[in-house]
This record gives structure tokens, sequence and C-alpha cells, in this order.
């Protein structure tokens, strides 16, 4: 999600990807991120005109995690009906962004209203400060927060017993892996119904055919997905390693325990470098027998739901219906 654009470029393969990251490797290991991303702080005051409150708390201060509730003001007025809630982990390579950036505070606002659902947007540790699984830790850290915290708005309109796990992009990756490390016995009340990926971020050591069709796609060159992994995967493993490739070793074999009802959406855009990789884990999913529901879509780029208000709408129908069609179910 490092910038806009669809289709192929001129070969960019020479570019400095820190440079086009806006990043600066440091000799200790961590990077200086030049970019100064805009933030948006939340929206908690019920007077104010806005169709969706929100608020921040702190999960864990010593490692600086806390979430971002959105409420769909409607919610105030039908406080003995619950939404579904929908836990989200933002994209950005697991190095950059933050869940206060705008490009994802606008993106939940309108989720919230549309959809419509409650949504707590997770602030999760970064690499290469902090190299996975910290995210995954902290994601799954997040799911026993809600569980427990005695927060008014999750408590009185929030639907625990109907959650989902969503992201976009490495956010996509995190709610995977954290559907997998959850201890479903430990979450209870809170259920999770389904899996929501997000042209979620997976590679491997061997090409896919849209990672080389698309190597220098403008939106998200492959050089710069590598850097990526580089600087978020344990030092010295490969993508090969199962938090970036789930279809090698014993990436099936650990399916059994995820923790998501067996219900698993899939989206992506053919314009993506990354959509084979997804459809490769989408097939390995259904193959182990979960239900899976895809939505690739022609065009578009890797981050085009974000930046995209048209794209980013039609994905909320298919987000609700999934979320929805599995609350009658």
């Amino acid at each position: 999600m490092s910038g806009a654009g669809e289709g192929e470029a001129e070969d960019i393969s020479t570019v400095d990807n820190y440079q086009r990251l806006q990043i600066a490797p440091n000799p200790d290991g961590t990077i200086t991120r030049l970019a100064k991303f805009p933030e948006s702080p939340p929206t908690s005051d019920p007077k104010l005109p806005t169709p969706v409150l929100s608020k921040d708390i702190p999960i864990n201060e010593s490692k600086n995690t806390w979430v971002r509730i959105y409420l769909p003001r409607h919610a105030l007025d039908h406080s003995s009906s619950k939404l579904p809630l929908v836990v989200f982990y933002h994209g950005g390579g697991f190095i950059l962004f933050s869940a206060a950036s705008t490009i994802f505070h606008d993106y939940c606002v309108g989720f919230a209203t549309d959809v419509p659902v409650i949504i707590a947007s997770v602030e999760y540790r970064l690499a290469p400060e902090h190299r996975l699984p910290a995210a995954y830790e902290d994601a799954t850290e997040a799911l026993h927060w809600i569980k427990t915290t005695p927060d008014d708005w999750l408590r009185d309109h929030a639907d625990l017993s109907n959650t989902f796990l969503m992201g976009i992009s490495a956010g996509g990756n995190i709610a995977y892996h954290a559907a997998l490390h959850a201890d479903v016995d430990r979450l209870h009340p809170l259920k999770i119904h389904g899996l929501i990926l997000q042209q979620p971020f997976f590679s491997g050591t061997q090409r896919s055919g849209s990672e080389l069709r698309l190597a220098n796609n403008p939106a998200f060159p492959l050089s710069s997905s590598d850097l990526m992994w580089d600087l978020s995967l344990p030092i010295g493993a490969s993508r090969d390693h199962e938090y970036c490739n789930p279809t090698v070793g014993d990436g099936c074999k650990k399916l059994d325990r995820m923790a998501v009802g067996r219900r698993v959406l899939v989206t992506g855009w053919d314009g993506d470098p990354l959509i084979d990789g997804q459809i490769e884990v989408a097939k390995m999913l259904e193959e182990n027998g979960v239900h899976v529901v895809c939505h690739f879509a022609e065009g578009g780029y890797h981050g085009v739901d974000i930046i995209d208000a048209s794209k980013g709408e039609a994905l909320f129908v298919v987000v609700k219906n999934f979320i929805f069609s599995q609350t009658a179910s």
C-alpha cells in the first residue's frame, strides 16, 4: 500500500525501495519513517454531526497498543439491538501506518456507516522494531482485551458472539494468523464467526504468475513487497516462512485450530501482484474444509479499496452480505 496506480509501468527495478517507501535504515536495525501520513483524531462527542462516533482506549500501555472503536450513531437509539463486531487490522506492510491514519480512519467510518457494524481497529506494533510474530501477539491480545473490557460501547452495543476478524493487505495477513493463534475456549463469550481477508499480504520464494506479470506495478512493485518482508519476518527467515506463505510446510495442518467458524471471505483485484497468492491461499483453505467466499475483480490495484471510495463502497456490499448471511445461518 505504498501508493496508487494500476497496470504496467516502465522498469523501476533500479529504484531505491527505501526511498520509495520513504523510510531510512538505521545501524541498529530500526528504520526512520520519513513520511508523515495524515492522522485523524477520534470523535466521541454525540453532539457533533458525524454518522459514526469513535474513541481510543489503551490495550497494553507497555507496548503502546490500543484500539479505536467505531460506533454508528444510530446504535445509541437502538440499545436493545446489538450489532456485529468487526475487529480490524490496518495495512502498511507491517512497517507503516497506524489505526489513527486518516486513510484507515475514513475507511472505518464509511464501513461502520454502510454495513453497519461496530469496529474495533487495533493499533499493533510495527516491524522492524518489532518483527513478526509481535503483530500477531498484539492482534490476539486485543481479542482477549475486548472480551473483558468494561467499555460501555462494546458492552451495550456490540454482539461479541457475532465477531469477525478483518484486515487489508498486511492487516489481512494479521487477521489470518490471529485466527490461527486465538484460543477459542479462552475467548468466550467472544465468538469469531468469520474471517475477512481483503487483498491479504502473502508471498513466497517462488514467484507467482501475477508477481512476474506485475513486478513493476506502480502501486506495489515486487521489490517494495520483498523489502517489507525482509524487514518484517524473523531475521534469517525466507519468504517461505509460515508467516508469509501459508501454503507450504505445516501451514494447512494448523487450520484445524482456526477460530473462525470455518468461514472466510477473500477479496482481491487482478491488477494486484499478490492476487495469485491470494487465490492459492483461498484454494488451500477450501481444500481443507473451510467454507470460502471469493470476490476477485478485474482491474484495480493493491490498496484500491482504501484509496478509491467507489471501490470501497462496492466492497462494503460484499462484506455486508458475508457478515449478515453468517448471522442468519
